[in-house]
């Protein structure tokens, strides 16, 4: 980075510094650090990692991120893998008040966004309700972030009118979705955390009416170096990730934008 760039990126992060208040003791932010790409943080999220006594965080934040964690601040994993939790949520919730209420400053950093099926609004209630100040910092989501790297639209005026977000885990089972809703065209639907899953996804969006052929995009680790993408059908999808050896964690993105899918 040239010293033009850094002087005037030190002008803009004094300017913020003193117009923003940083994280107060006992306060807790829910911070979302994107899809994996630490250059995709938002400042406010870079700003709040830096300022933490303790920061808490799951399995999908990139080590790059968590550089920025101070030297002197605690950091603890609470992640969760597939059904493997490194701490159940109750349990996380009370960390988080219990370490607030010990006048720490917290941070709790989630991939993606903290309201898009990263718990936050979990936590937050839990904060609230024992009288603790909480904060949201908004982050790329990773259905955004992954589909944009890919070059794939989530939404487009001859193919996609809408988009749905979906849970690929659930508390008991596939059929706790709206198959009939989901199945709909002219629709991107993108399923979050759907590798295990993705056998009975395709099964049941077919089942429901949804076209055979209608592309299906697996993205693993989006917008990270090692991002990889496999194209398939509704028919092949199973198929395509068993010769691809792929694992979670990986995003499926379903319709007719996947079309214009770009490999680099």
């Amino acid at each position: 980075m040239s010293d033009f760039l850094l002087e005037r990126l030190s002008s803009f992060l004094s300017g913020l510094n003193a117009s923003s208040p940083p994280l107060a003791a006992g306060q807790v932010s829910l911070v979302g650090a994107g899809p994996g790409n630490p250059e995709l943080l938002t400042l406010l999220a870079m700003r709040r990692i830096i300022e933490a006594d303790v920061v808490l965080y799951d399995n999908l934040v990139g080590p790059a991120i968590l550089d920025l964690v101070s030297p002197e601040a605690a950091r603890h994993y609470v992640g969760k893998k597939a059904a493997k939790h490194a701490l159940p949520q109750e349990e996380v919730n009370q960390w988080l008040v219990r370490l607030a209420q010990s006048g720490k400053r917290v941070v709790r950093l989630k991939g993606g966004d903290p309201f898009v099926f990263g718990r936050g609004g979990e936590e937050m209630e839990a904060l609230l309700a024992a009288g603790v100040d909480v904060e949201i910092v908004p982050g790329i989501t990773a259905a955004v972030g992954c589909a944009a790297y890919a070059g794939i639209p989530l939404t487009h005026r001859d193919w996609a009118q809408s988009v749905t977000f979906a849970t690929g885990h659930l508390k008991h089972g596939l059929s706790e979705l709206d198959w009939p809703g989901l199945a709909r065209p002219t629709q991107t639907v993108v399923f979050y955390m759907g590798m295990t899953a993705a056998a009975g996804i395709a099964e049941a969006l077919m089942a429901h009416g949804r076209n055979p052929e209608t592309p299906v995009a697996v993205i693993y680790h989006g917008t990270r170096p090692d991002q990889k993408v496999v194209i398939a059908t509704l028919a092949t999808l199973a198929q395509k990730i068993s010769a691809a050896a792929m694992k979670p964690p990986a995003l499926l993105i379903v319709g007719e934008v996947v079309k214009l899918y770009r490999p680099d």
